[in-house]
């Protein structure tokens, strides 16, 4: 938006940013083809939350799988809220790895495999915890596997 124009908004008002933006989830310019972005508060179930993540990871844009992941993250019940908000965290650490970032991608993955360590030993929903937190500690950029499937 140009200096002094309203903020974008949805249609209940929110403020969101309608800037276009490129396959990593960095801003376009106004008017510029971008790539279509995850539709935000979609109700997913936690098994469709990791499937639409995991092809979106397979298809190398983990800025728009951590969307999917944040929004089971902002629906999920307490008890989980921590696994969603790290996995949603590594897909974010893989962005910046993919950026060309690795400070930025070492701070986030690390941040996202401290808030999944503590459900390691009773995985929810087939989550691969070991794995992941295995992965992040290796700073790769090989797509993770969200579950052990």
């Amino acid at each position: 938006m140009e200096e002094g124009s309203p903020r974008d908004r949805d249609d209940t008002g929110r403020a969101r940013n309608a800037r276009p933006r490129d396959g990593l989830g960095r801003p376009l310019p106004y008017g510029v083809p971008g790539v279509e972005r995850q539709p935000e508060g979609v109700p997913r179930t936690p098994a469709e939350s990791l499937a639409e993540a995991q092809r979106l990871l397979d298809d190398g844009k983990p800025f728009h799988a951590h969307e999917v992941l944040e929004d089971a993250w902002k629906s999920a019940p307490e008890s989980e809220r921590e696994l969603w908000r790290g996995l949603a965290q590594l897909a974010v650490g893989l962005t910046h790895l993919a950026r060309g970032n690795a400070k930025g991608a070492k701070s986030l993955l690390g941040r996202g495999a401290r808030n999944i360590e503590p459900y390691r030993d009773a995985p929810p929903h087939g989550v691969d915890v070991a794995g992941l937190v295995a992965w992040a500690d290796t700073v790769t950029p090989a797509t993770p596997r969200l579950t052990g499937k």
